[in-house]
C-alpha cells in the first residue's frame, strides 16, 4: 500500500507540474503547447479510467483517471483562464472536450473492426461504455464553466477572500460538482450509487487539499511578474463571453467617435473651401467700375463703393489713410504750414 500511495503522490505532482509549467512557457512559445498537452493528457484520462485502474488507501478508493490527470486538467484550465482570459479557455475547455468525445469513438471502432475481421477482441484497449462517457463529457464541461464563475463569484470585494482560500474553495467546487453530476449521470439506479458518491466526495476532498498548494503557487508566482496580473472579470464572463463584448465595443465606440470627428473636420475644411472658392471666383472675375467715381457694379445691378464691395465679397476691411501724392495735390497749404512750425529759423 505504501508503494502504491507513493508512486500516486509522484505521479500526480509530475502531471501537475507538467501542466504548469507548459502553461508558464506560453509568453515564449504561446499557448499551442499547453492545449496539445492538455488534449494528450485528456486521452490519457479517458483510457485509464474507462481501464478502471484505482488505488484503495485506507478504505478510500482513489481512481487515477480523476486522482491525477482530471485534476491536472483543471488546474490547467483554472490558471488559463485567470491570466488569459475566457477565449483562451474555451479554446482549452472544446479541447478537452472534442478528445473526450473522439477517444470513446475510436476504441469502439478499434473493437468494431477487430470483431468484424474475426480476430480476438483488443483487451489492451478498454471498452467504453456509452452511459460513463457521456455523463464523463458533460459534467466535465459543467464543471470548466462553473471553475470560472466560482472563481469569479469567490473574487468579489465583499468576501475578502485570500488567494489560498479563493483557490481551494474554487478547486473543491469543482470537485464536488463533479462528483454529483459524473455520479449522478452514470451510476444513478445503480446499487452502488450512493457509495461511490459518498465515497468519491471524500477522496475529492482530499485531492483538493493536496493539489490546491501547487494551484495557490504557481498563482501567486505568476501574479508576482511585472507583466502579469489577476484579472476582475465579470461573473458570467465565460458564458456570456462579457469581457470580449465589453472590449470590442468599447474600441468600436472609439472607432466611430475618431470617425465622427474627421468627418465634421472634412466637411468643415469643404465649406470653407467652397466660401475661399466663391469669393476668390468673385474678386477675379469680370467687374464693371465707373470710370469716375470708381463705384462697382454688384451682381444684382447695384453700385457700390469700391471697399463697400471688397469688404462685402472678400475677408478684407479697410482703414482709411491719405497718400503722399494726394497730400501734395490738396493739402500742399497744410503741409507747408506744419514745416514751417518746425523749423522756425527758417
Amino acid at each position: 500500500m505504501q508503494n502504491s500511495v507513493l508512486i500516486l503522490i509522484v505521479e500526480a505532482m509530475i502531471v501537475y507540474l507538467l501542466v504548469l509549467s507548459s502553461h508558464a512557457l506560453r509568453h515564449r512559445f504561446g499557448l499551442a503547447l499547453f492545449y496539445s498537452l492538455m488534449g494528450g493528457i485528456t486521452a490519457i484520462m479517458s483510457w485509464v479510467t474507462d481501464a478502471g485502474v484505482q488505488v484503495e488507501v485506507f478504505g478510500i478508493t482513489f481512481m487515477i483517471g480523476s486522482t491525477v490527470f482530471y485534476t491536472s486538467l483543471l488546474l490547467g484550465v483554472f490558471v488559463v483562464y485567470v491570466f488569459d482570459g475566457p477565449r483562451a479557455t474555451r479554446v482549452a475547455i472544446f479541447t478537452i472536450i472534442g478528445v473526450s468525445v473522439l477517444v470513446p469513438l475510436i476504441a469502439t471502432a478499434l473493437h468494431f473492426q477487430m470483431r468484424i475481421s474475426m480476430h480476438n477482441p483488443l483487451s489492451y484497449v478498454p471498452v467504453p461504455s456509452l452511459r460513463v462517457n457521456t455523463a464523463s463529457v458533460i459534467a466535465t464541461f459543467l464543471d470548466l464553466v462553473f471553475l470560472a464563475i466560482a472563481w469569479e463569484y469567490l473574487g468579489k470585494p465583499q468576501f475578502r477572500m485570500k488567494l489560498l482560500l479563493r483557490s481551494f474553495f474554487t478547486l473543491l467546487g469543482v470537485m464536488w460538482l463533479d462528483v454529483v453530476l459524473f455520479s449522478t449521470g452514470a451510476f444513478l439506479g445503480t446499487p452502488h450509487y450512493l457509495g461511490i458518491l459518498q465515497g468519491t466526495l471524500y477522496s475529492r476532498l482530499i485531492i483538493s487539499i493536496f493539489a490546491s498548494p501547487f494551484l495557490w503557487g504557481y498563482l501567486y508566482w505568476q501574479n508576482s511578474k511585472k507583466d502579469v496580473l489577476i484579472e476582475a472579470r465579470p461573473v458570467l464572463a465565460i458564458l456570456q463571453q462579457v469581457a470580449d463584448i465589453k472590449l470590442e465595443l468599447s474600441l468600436a465606440q472609439q472607432e466611430i467617435e475618431r470617425r465622427k470627428e474627421a468627418e465634421l473636420k472634412l466637411s468643415n475644411a469643404i465649406k470653407e473651401l467652397k466660401v475661399a472658392n466663391s469669393e476668390v471666383k468673385t474678386l477675379q472675375g469680370f467687374l464693371p467700375i465707373c470710370a469716375n467715381c470708381k463705384k462697382i457694379r454688384n451682381d444684382q445691378g447695384y453700385w457700390q463703393q469700391l471697399e463697400q464691395y471688397i469688404s462685402a465679397n472678400s475677408g478684407a476691411t479697410f482703414s482709411h489713410g491719405i497718400c503722399p501724392d494726394c497730400i501734395e495735390s490738396y493739402y500742399a497749404e497744410i503741409r507747408k504750414h506744419k514745416k514751417d512750425i518746425s523749423n522756425p529759423s527758417t
